[in-house]
């Protein structure tokens, strides 16, 4: 069958996007052009270079480099066992060397990166480095392939910042094929919304520290990315919809016997993509990466209700292979991509169920058969997207080989998954709101209808811990929009925000019209809340958000895309911005390892530019 049209809204986006980056493109292009045409490592450093590389390697594996010329493959892993989804990175380094022995090619653990857990973080200092943590992975992952010996890498990372960094510092190599290698979510254990009315009941004072803890463990209970689907998970929706993953690698469990294939899979993708095995594929990912395969992950995010983070995130990506995105791409996209998945905070399903009811395969193939992807993109597979709509199988018997079957037509569960012709919504899951407060976005498919303009007065905080005082003092209890402030990528890394979620609901619970508007982030498991986020240009920047005064009347209007203080716009105009207080900026800047991120938050570009700190 020829392929669909591209719906005349994507191929709009897509040009604008093109013309736009057409210069920066190029001369990216030209660079990756440039080191590929070298030759490779071993042959082009000097001997003592190549003697240093290899001297703890085996002598076959020697050999291998020096002798054969066969493929060389980098490892950059963000394995540590603080993180449950980077757990089961541990054995990967053994079982990827045997499969490239199996291949004749061999393999080096170049590198390894930080990866901070966002979920222990949350509401402390730590979280004021997650953000950053982003771009030092990226510098952690160009310090890992600098060695500059290498024909292709393999990537492990899964969550929050750690996907995005390692996207970011591989385009900074973009000469070079690139596989990510997922580890696969947890099993599934107390359910998200169980998990979440009992924050409720705690912010509350129902139930004490002893019946939260359990509840959270028993959430969060073993290997594997947490179930939800925020950043973590997203970006690995993401990553299949780029190409970026052997197809339908995301959401399969660690310690299946269907893992390790497609893990083994991954490192015969690379060899195969290499230039040292003639007559094969040669992908280098700052080619592959285009501005069509930007706006596939673009698409993907919003028919999924993905993170609000990749906002920020996939504009610094796109940036990095030089492709220049803004909101306005994604509010358009937004506009005439379908609603397709349900996944908590979205609806009721975990990522297992998900998976269960065909996951990103589903929504990959309902989204190309719609003509809302480039389905003709280049990807790690020889069949452009088509062969991430269809799911990856063992076979039975002995060999337990590894291939790719068909979805059944229609939808396996509809409380999960819809088709592009029955979608939950006609729109995606994104807003993009401006006004004389600045512009910002919200994130909707979570919220109801009924709640998508609020109107009410304001109560303004200069800190998430100020707004957590005033709940418990009983001192919010009305309609209330909650403007948190000072909490952008200047003022204090732009922590995310998610303890504010609990208390927000229960006040929304309570009857309230309720609404957050902050120029920090929420995490990517913000759900029920109206939140307009990322306001920008932030309060410390000069931003309006830092005009706005106690019982000033705040109108966030989800659909009509907008965001303002109904305040006379000769008043307005003549307010003087406050200003964070000595102790605050103080506060903020010392502590935890915070002075070492000081630079980064003088440097930093706004939310809508990815907070990149490397321009």
């Amino acid at each position: 069958m020829p392929p669909t049209p591209s719906h005349p809204t994507l191929q709009a986006v897509s040009d604008r996007i093109r013309i736009r980056s057409q210069s920066l493109r190029r001369d990216y292009l030209a660079q990756v052009q440039r080191l590929a045409n070298r030759p490779r490592g071993s042959d082009r450093l000097g001997c003592a270079n190549v003697a240093h590389a290899i001297a703890a390697m085996p002598a076959q594996d020697k050999l291998r480099i020096v002798a054969e010329k066969s493929p060389h493959l980098a490892v950059v892993s963000a394995y540590n066992d603080m993180l449950s989804a980077h757990q089961p990175y541990a054995g990967y380094p053994e079982l990827l060397r045997d499969e490239a022995h199996r291949l004749g090619a061999t393999l080096q653990v170049a590198g390894g990166v930080p990866a901070m857990c966002d979920g222990v973080t949350q509401g402390t200092p730590g979280m004021e480095m997650s953000l950053f943590s982003r771009d030092v992975i990226a510098m952690g992952t160009a310090i890992a392939l600098s060695h500059d010996v290498f024909d292709a890498a393999l990537l492990l990372g899964v969550c929050d910042k750690i996907v995005p960094g390692l996207l970011i510092g591989a385009l900074h190599f973009g000469h070079l094929p690139c596989v990510f290698v997922p580890a696969g979510p947890m099993s599934s254990g107390l359910s998200n919304s169980d998990k979440a009315k009992v924050r409720e009941q705690a912010a509350q004072g129902l139930v004490g520290r002893e019946a939260l803890l359990q509840a959270e463990s028993q959430a969060y209970h073993g290997p594997g990315t947490c179930t939800f689907y925020g950043t973590a998970n997203s970006n690995q929706m993401l990553l299949e919809a780029m190409g970026l993953h052997v197809p339908g690698a995301a959401f399969v469990h660690p310690h299946s016997p269907l893992r390790e294939a497609l893990t083994r899979q991954a490192v015969r993708t690379a060899v195969a993509h290499t230039r040292a095995r003639a007559g094969e594929r040669f992908v280098p990912i700052g080619v592959q990466v285009d501005e069509r395969v930007i706006v596939n992950a673009m698409v993907a995010l919003l028919a999924t209700g993905g993170s609000t983070n990749h906002l920020i995130h996939w504009v610094a990506v796109a940036r990095a292979a030089g492709i220049v995105i803004d909101w306005t791409d994604f509010s358009e996209l937004s506009h005439v991509v379908p609603l397709l998945a349900r996944v908590y905070p979205n609806g009721q399903a975990d990522v297992n169920q998900f998976q269960a009811a065909g996951g990103p395969s589903f929504v990959l193939r309902e989204l190309c058969a719609a003509g809302l992807m480039h389905a003709e993109v280049t990807t790690l597979s020889d069949q452009g997207l088509a062969d991430y709509a269809r799911v990856p199988v063992l076979q039975q018997g002995p060999t337990g080989e590894l291939h790719w079957q068909d979805l059944p037509p229609g939808t396996p569960d509809d409380s999960v998954v819809r088709t592009a012709a029955d979608p939950f919504s006609a729109t995606g899951g994104l807003r993009l709101l401006s006004g004389n407060l600045g512009r910002s976005v919200i994130k909707v498919s979570a919220v109801p209808a009924e709640r998508h303009v609020i109107e009410a007065p304001a109560r303004v905080f200069d800190s998430q811990e100020a707004m957590q005082r005033a709940f418990q003092a009983g001192e919010l209890a009305s309609d209330v929009v909650v403007v948190v402030r000072f909490q952008g990528p200047q003022s204090n890394g732009m922590p995310e925000l998610h303890k504010l979620t609990p208390p927000l609901s229960v006040l929304q619970g309570q009857g309230f019209k309720v609404a957050l508007v902050t120029d920090g982030r929420m995490s990517g498991a913000s759900g029920k809340v109206p939140a307009a986020i990322h306001v920008s240009p932030e309060a410390l920047a000069g931003g309006p958000l830092a005009k706005v005064r106690d019982g000033d009347l705040i109108r966030l209007d989800a659909t009509a895309g907008t965001l303002d203080a109904l305040v006379d716009a000769s008043q307005w105009d003549q307010r003087e911005h406050a200003v964070p207080t000595e102790a605050q900026q103080q506060d903020s800047a010392h502590g935890l390892g915070r002075e070492l991120f000081a630079g980064l938050r003088r440097q930093v570009r706004s939310a809508e530019e990815g907070a990149v700190s490397w321009l």
